[in-house]
């Protein structure tokens, strides 16, 4: 089990995402009106000349598909859907159309930021170190 995203690469991840979903104009509902994360899409697309959201999203893109995929993977761990045992099964699950909108998945998730710092937890890492 090796995360093949930067520490430091994750730890600018999390402190754009937190300064982004802390913004005033920010605002996820209670309930979604769709079943899926649409709504989340949606939300991020008001915001699209939000420079934080610029940012995070250039970091994403710039990683290759594994890397994108481990970024979903941690955020799941992180909240609890897999165990880092469990981590190559996450990895597996978040290929494909999970990795290829990566940065608009994981911003769409109000607690994203610490799910991602519960995920480094899981993996020994910190953002303090």
């Amino acid at each position: 089990m090796q995360l093949h995203i930067r520490l430091e690469t994750l730890c600018t991840l999390i402190d754009l995402a937190r300064e982004f979903q802390a913004k005033e104009q920010v605002v996820f509902p209670d309930t979604s009106e769709s079943s899926g994360d649409d709504w989340g899409m949606q939300m991020l697309a008001d915001h699209a000349s939000d420079p934080t959201l610029a940012e995070f999203q250039g970091i994403v893109e710039d990683m290759g598909e594994r890397q994108r995929a481990e970024l979903v993977a941690l955020m799941w761990v992180g909240r609890g859907d897999y165990s880092v045992e469990e981590w190559e099964d996450a990895v597996d699950e978040a290929l494909g159309d999970f990795s290829i909108r990566a940065a608009e998945y994981v911003l769409a998730h109000p607690m994203v930021s610490d799910h991602f710092e519960e995920g480094l937890i899981a993996f020994d890492l910190s953002c303090e170190e």
